[in-house]
């Protein structure tokens, strides 16, 4: 495994020797990642290399999983994040995600976001954090006039940004996205897109994707993942997002970016 991080970028996460096992198999092995704060993070690898076993324990949603459990660490802000005495529910409140298919409530578009911001104790002004948020989402020019109106009622492509709004709404520092525009066209796609890039201004971003063109868009920096004999994940390379398009390290990764495998 070959990596890459610059020495003046802050990390935010620091994975170390992280091992995901379900029950007795090992879906992934010996991962060693910084992740760099403000900056957008790909992860890319054929299907079933880990990918999103491995996005998912950043906020401990494999929690959910019977026979689920790590070896090694996954350090947020140096702390370990399976640490006992840490509450997941506030890792979760600080590392939020956003699902593969839009996952709007059965609500109306006002609480959506209310909804997850009220049960996680906000007491500001909520209608000023329900435009906030639209407005960080790149949505609210669109729903402001239809805050009553149910959220199943937009197109895919808003109900993601919807999504994302409410992510926002609990005042994350990252963002998780699991191939969030693999439902979506292709302009729907360059809105999320567009977006992601806007919001890394304030927030950490980590997508996985099997979209090569985006990854090459859209992240500063990608990972990629690829599996061993044992059929358990492993990151092969990771660096600069440019460097791993254009000068890959090693082979497995430049055979997987110019399509002879995976």
């Amino acid at each position: 495994m070959t990596s890459q991080t610059p020495n003046n970028s802050e990390v935010i996460i620091h994975v170390q020797d992280l091992s995901i096992y379900y029950s007795a198999f090992r879906a992934v092995k010996n991962v060693n990642l910084e992740i760099l704060r403000n900056k957008i993070t790909a992860i890319i690898g054929p299907s079933g290399c880990g990918k999103s076993t491995v996005l998912r324990s950043f906020n401990r949603m494999n929690d959910f999983v019977q026979g689920a459990h790590i070896e090694g660490k996954i350090l947020f802000h140096g702390q370990d994040i399976y640490d006992p005495a840490i509450d997941p529910v506030q890792v979760r409140q600080m590392i939020g995600m956003v699902f593969q298919r839009p996952n709007p409530f059965p609500k109306s578009i006002y609480e959506n976001i209310a909804w997850g911001a009220r049960i996680n104790g906000y007491k500001g002004n909520m209608d000023d954090l329900v435009e906030n948020t639209l407005q960080s989402a790149a949505l609210w020019d669109e729903v402001k006039n239809d805050l009553k109106k149910s959220a199943l009622a937009l197109s895919g492509g808003q109900q993601q940004r919807l999504c994302i709004a409410r992510a926002l709404a609990v005042k994350p520092e990252i963002i998780l996205m699991d191939e969030p525009c693999s439902a979506l066209d292709p302009i729907a796609t360059l809105k999320i897109e567009d977006l992601m890039r806007t919001l890394s201004e304030k927030y950490t971003i980590i997508i996985v994707t099997h979209n090569m063109q985006q990854a090459g868009r859209a992240s500063d920096y990608t990972a990629f993942f690829t599996m061993d004999d044992d059929r358990a994940g492993l990151m092969v390379e990771y660096g600069d997002t440019s460097q791993i398009f254009t000068r890959p390290r090693d082979k497995r990764t430049e055979d997987y970016i110019t399509g002879r495998f995976g």
